[in-house]
């Protein structure tokens, strides 16, 4: 497929089911669908999978972790890609490459290291595949209204499949040995990658990779480095990811938690669903009933208070007050769609795939080393601390990081006058 044309809605129309009216979107977001879904399936059957070989419950949690930390070297040593090459081509091509390295993983021979190997290679690939995604739903949406409403969708889907992949992953398991279910997993990135390659249209890479040019290595390393040195792009960058690594912090100890309290299996799912569940919400709210002015506005505030109900841990809330201080810090990434836009307004068109890409890693990455230090402060205090101790340092961290975002605004408006006289 050459060309499908994109046809957006007038902005009278503008509503999530409007995105589905844009042909292109329609194939990106049920591939989406399914590699989540694939994703999260396999996580838990490859955590299962391990234990069964080893019975060592440490291999089985660095299972699980490894789909975290190699977030970070795909994203910085590879983000290069998601402008190097035609978008199409790179979507698919990681498609393939993760069935093939899912197929690995079924292959009866595979010695647990192999296991573990393929888990970090799949990871290491996602924040590229992701990042290029992201920049490619602005070829498809356009850059304004549209645009940011895809990405809260997709957001919304994400948050959505980790619930339910989980609870059907943990179904399927019932009836199916876990090599099994990972076979299911290497179907879903096949079926990702027919969707990209025959039903998004073929589009020019962002840059020029000319023979000779500079390497990938460096094209990562420099999309880095423009992003992270421009002020206004590195504070927009740590507002996505400072909040969400305190926010994981009752996540990470809801297990220690309940035990204290005696809630039981169902109080930890509750607490595990709590945040997921107002962060949908707040979504939906946002991104169907406010204008994309009220966002804006929104952004600092929700923000600057959204981890301060952690603080309400330091009076050991019960079960059901646990879960709606959950909930409501969910809510506040009500500002996530109103930075969104911030975001991609400041950054330069030959660098959205790398930012792009920068960002989705920083953020997995963040949210891993977040879960690590607060199951490591808690060894020391007690959980309920653990977790209003997090909430008011990053209560404070984000503070300080308005502040600067207040200043880059004032110095982006005032060089901006210079420039208009």
């Amino acid at each position: 497929m050459a060309d499908i044309p994109s046809t957006p809605p007038t902005k009278k129309e503008l509503g999530y089911s409007s995105l589905f009216r844009v042909p292109e979107f329609r194939p990106l977001f049920l591939a989406h669908l399914l590699s989540l879904l694939g994703v999260v399936v396999s996580e838990i059957s490859l955590t299962v999978l391990v234990y069964d070989l080893t019975s060592s419950p440490f291999l089985s949690a660095l299972t699980f972790a490894l789909g975290l930390l190699p977030y970070l070297v795909g994203g910085t040593l590879l983000s290069g890609v998601a402008d190097r090459y035609p978008a199409r081509r790179v979507l698919v091509v990681c498609d393939l490459f993760c069935a093939l390295c899912v197929a690995g993983m079924v292959w009866p021979g595979t010695p647990v290291a192999g296991l573990l190997a393929l888990r970090c290679l799949v990871a290491a690939v996602a924040p590229v595949f992701a990042g290029t995604r992201t920049a490619t739903l602005g070829d498809i949406l356009g850059e304004g209204e549209l645009y940011l409403l895809g990405r809260s969708l997709l957001r919304i889907v994400s948050q959505s499949a980790t619930l339910a992949g989980f609870g059907a992953g943990g179904v399927l398991l019932g009836f199916v040995a876990p090599r099994g279910a990972i076979t299911i997993t290497a179907g879903t990135f096949l079926c990702s990658a027919l969707l990209l390659r025959f039903g998004t249209a073929r589009r020019p890479a962002r840059l020029r990779s000319a023979r000779g040019g500079p390497s990938l290595l460096r094209d990562s390393l420099d999309g880095a480095r423009l992003v992270l040195r421009d002020r206004r792009l590195r504070a927009l960058m740590l507002l996505f990811w400072v909040p969400a690594f305190f926010v994981v912090a009752p996540e990470a100890l809801a297990a220690a938690y309940t035990d204290r309290i005696g809630a039981g299996s169902l109080g930890l799912g509750l607490i595990m669903c709590a945040l997921p569940v107002g962060h949908i919400g707040a979504e939906l709210y946002v991104g169907s009933r406010l204008s994309a002015r009220a966002r804006s506005r929104l952004v600092l505030p929700a923000a600057s208070l959204g981890l301060l109900p952690l603080v309400g841990y330091a009076a050991a809330p019960s079960l059901a007050w646990a879960v709606a201080l959950g909930v409501l810090v969910g809510f506040s990434g009500s500002y996530i769609i109103g930075l969104d836009q911030w975001f991609v307004d400041a950054l330069p068109e030959e660098l959205r795939g790398r930012a792009m890409t920068l960002q989705t890693a920083g953020l997995m990455t963040v949210q891993g080393v977040g879960m690590a230090l607060a199951g490591l402060v808690a060894e020391f205090v007690p959980v309920r601390l653990a977790v209003a101790g997090a909430g008011a340092v990053g209560t404070l961290c984000t503070l300080l990081l308005v502040r600067e975002i207040r200043r880059t605004e004032v110095r982006d408006k005032a060089d901006q006058h210079m420039t208009d006289r």
